[in-house]
């Protein structure tokens, strides 16, 4: 039966190479996929899942105007898994395009992002996914600057914490750190430029 997932974790915690992994799974048994990422993210190309370890691979971008649902529809041979980059920045029209490919095309959705953002408010896209998903799972990863799990991003400029500002910018390391709460309320003296 398919279902829809959320796979969620903060920077750094391998959601875009898990995608890339799960493609090749299924392509090297000859199980077609397809590959959908937000129209927003820009960090590598418009249209790429790109991992930070150097992988990459063309994906569809999703934007307001995007219907997932009738991509999905049409395409022949009929996918075996819809796997979603960057579902944060979806809108909750999206969500509810990738709720329907599972419920009506039967056609397993696989969906990647963070939660919350640097703010610790949840991203629209995230949160409709919460509520829909019939599973979650937390992608794990470390704090920058400790050893304890990191559940929050850490948003810089000029290596000093931000606080506020627009929710989404896109970045990498430059601009986002993966921290715990603790780091992130108190970030230590010596952050990375």
């Amino acid at each position: 039966m398919a279902q829809l997932f959320f796979k969620y974790g903060s920077m750094n915690s391998g959601k875009s190479i898990e995608i890339l992994k799960v493609a090749h799974n299924y392509e090297e048994q000859n199980k077609p996929v397809l590959i959908f990422t937000s129209a927003l993210d820009d960090r590598d190309e418009v249209g790429f899942v790109s991992s930070r370890i150097g992988l990459r691979r063309k994906a569809t971008p999703i934007s307001e105007q995007t219907d997932v649902y009738e991509i999905v529809s049409q395409h022949s041979p009929k996918p075996f898994c819809v796997l979603v980059d960057e579902c944060q920045f979806l809108s909750k029209d999206s969500i509810l395009q990738l709720v329907r490919i599972v419920d009506e095309l039967h056609v397993p959705v696989m969906g990647f992002g963070l939660k919350n953002d640097f703010r610790n408010e949840l991203f629209e896209g995230s949160r409709w996914m919460l509520v829909y998903a019939d599973k979650i799972e937390e992608m794990k990863t470390i704090c920058w600057f400790c050893e304890r799990k990191a559940i929050m991003n850490l948003r810089l400029k000029n290596g000093q914490p931000i606080y506020s500002g627009e929710q989404i910018e896109i970045g990498g390391n430059e601009s986002y750190v993966p921290v715990c709460r603790k780091c992130h309320a108190r970030p230590p003296l010596d952050l990375p430029v």
